[in-house]
């Protein structure tokens, strides 16, 4: 039973297999069944023709408004180069010994004074763009000289005035014979001039237009003509505003050489040479804390006033030029014993005091030449003018609180201020501050009581500061210092009051004293073979201003 049940399946699978074998091989449709299946052709669908357009060009910064521009919102940082890093670490060092002697230490002041002139001083010889440095160099040494003869105390007594010839005294003694050829010049020169004082060609003018034709003559000339610079404008002012005319300004020239703080062996000070009595008379306040005679602009209203009295008295300029000289008594008794009101011919009759004589026709020179002055080969560059703002002081100051509110030498504010006899200014003085520089000014005074503006000091805040650390520098307890700042310091940039006074006036440093940097910087330089720091001037030998009186100004 087995073996036929085994046998019946083989022949049933070999029946399939010949069955599918067949249907394989021998159907007589063997596609139709995928015709079946597969979709219909569809109908052709006509497609009109596509007409190829060229495409833009493509733009290259199209997207230059999504793109951010990262060289933009990043600058480039330059290196510095050699020398301005010299320069600016010098800078600092300046800047340290600035604020050491706002803070009352000029030993630590100086010390960093001279480490920056050591890092200029220091640059090797082939040290690219050199001049550069020289410049800074110079203008370093020319401010630390500042501070040098005011906070650092080696200077002279700011009371005391310059004991020196008077210009017009000097340029008498040079006469020259009268060139006849010069007087032809001079009166057709004369005749092309505008002037509002009246020129003369006579042979003691001609003289002494000669004599500045000499290098002495030309030089004192050019001298004083320079210095007139820093005061030519307000002069020019103050006779316009006085109704005088412009070329008065040569009395000055004459007088002093405009020197605020020039002495004659007479006793007269000042830019116009006032007596102290004569002074007075015009306004001019003398005592122990201030001479006004040596305050250019004052004293310049003054004497403008004074001449404009001697001129209505007299009726003729020359006279009252005269009368300026040897005093308005003098003249008048020269006219009444001759009968003559006319200056040449005093002059000519010799009545006249020998200064006098010679005074009115060398302004008259001077007048001609300096209106002419390439005729003569006189070539000036004039001093920058001395520009200032004035306040009205309602107490007793102290210089040295109004030059640390303006973080300027102590120098800067006696130049401006020669009256000032020290470091005090009295009431009711106009003090001159460097053009610009009021509001800071009354911003320190707002901080400091009146009452207290001759003994305090005054501090710029900074980031960092502190009662303890204000406390520290100024030696003094948190507790002052907060009790005369409502009980904080202001904001950074802000003045602090410090009830601590300034140093006094010194009395003169050693005999001789000289700028210690400023002659290093000169042997450096020399010694590196490169043009040597200008030396600062020397201190003339001084007088102290006395009071007696002289029979002219």
């Amino acid at each position: 039973m087995i073996l036929k049940s085994k046998a019946t399946a083989q022949m049933g699978l070999a029946a399939g297999l010949v069955l599918l074998t067949s249907c394989a091989t021998t159907s007589p449709h063997p596609q139709q069944f995928r015709s079946f299946f597969l979709p219909p052709t569809p109908a052709p669908i006509a497609v009109p023709p596509i007409e190829l357009v060229e495409a833009p060009p493509l733009l290259a910064n199209m997207f230059a408004a999504e793109v951010p521009n990262l060289s933009a919102a990043v600058p480039s940082i330059p290196r510095p180069s050699d020398t301005e890093f010299l320069i600016h670490r010098a800078d600092e060092r300046f800047a340290a010994g600035k604020k050491a002697l706002r803070e009352g230490n000029p030993e630590d002041a100086r010390r960093e004074f001279n480490r920056a002139v050591e890092i200029l001083l220091g640059a090797p010889a082939e040290t690219p763009d050199r001049p550069k440095l020289e410049q800074r160099l110079q203008e370093m040494v020319d401010s630390i000289y500042k501070y040098d003869t005011g906070e650092l105390g080696a200077n002279e007594p700011a009371s005391q005035a310059t004991f020196d010839d008077r210009p017009v005294d000097e340029i008498a003694n040079m006469t020259f014979p009268v060139d006849p050829s010069l007087r032809n010049k001079v009166r057709a020169q004369i005749e092309a001039t505008t002037s509002q004082l009246p020129l003369d060609a006579t042979d003691a003018v001609v003289s002494y237009i000669n004599s500045f034709s000499s290098q002495r003559g030309k030089k004192v000339l050019e001298v004083g003509m320079k210095r007139s610079g820093r005061y030519k404008p307000m002069i020019e002012r103050v006779l316009r505003e006085e109704g005088l005319p412009q070329e008065l300004i040569f009395l000055a020239q004459a007088e002093s050489g405009f020197k605020p703080q020039a002495l004659s062996n007479k006793l007269c000070v000042g830019m116009w040479q006032f007596l102290k009595s004569r002074g007075e008379e015009y306004g001019l306040r003398v005592d122990s804390m201030v001479d006004m005679r040596m305050d250019p602009e004052a004293a310049t209203r003054a004497a403008a006033r004074h001449l404009h009295d001697l001129y209505t008295h007299l009726g003729d300029w020359n006279l009252a030029m005269a009368a300026y000289d040897c005093g308005e008594g003098c003249i008048n008794q020269r006219v009444e014993h001759t009968g003559y009101a006319d200056y040449w011919e005093l002059k000519r009759l010799g009545v006249l005091p020998g200064e006098t004589s010679n005074y009115v026709p060398i302004i008259l020179a001077m007048i001609t030449v300096a209106k002419n002055a390439k005729d003569y080969g006189v070539d000036v560059e004039y001093d920058p003018a001395l520009e200032y703002d004035s306040i009205e002081l309602e107490s007793t100051t102290q210089l040295s609180l109004v030059a640390s509110a303006l973080d300027r030498p102590l120098s800067d504010l006696k130049e401006l201020n020669p009256a000032v006899l020290h470091q005090v200014a009295p009431a009711g003085y106009m003090l001159h501050v460097p053009k610009g520089t009021l509001e800071r000014v009354e911003q320190a005074f707002s901080v400091i009581p009146a009452s207290h503006r001759d003994s305090w000091r005054v501090h710029r805040v900074e980031e960092g500061d502190t009662l303890a650390t204000l406390a520290k520098k100024y030696s003094i307890s948190e507790s002052s210092i907060r009790s005369v700042n409502r009980e904080d310091l202001p904001e950074p940039g802000q003045f602090a009051a410090i009830p601590v006074s300034y140093p006094s006036d010194r009395p003169a440093a050693r005999a001789g004293a000289k700028k210690k940097s400023s002659t290093a910087a000169a042997a450096a330089l020399a010694t590196a073979g490169k043009k040597p720091v200008a030396q600062a001037p020397k201190k003339a030998p001084v007088r102290k201003a006395a009071t007696a009186a002289r029979p002219g100004a």
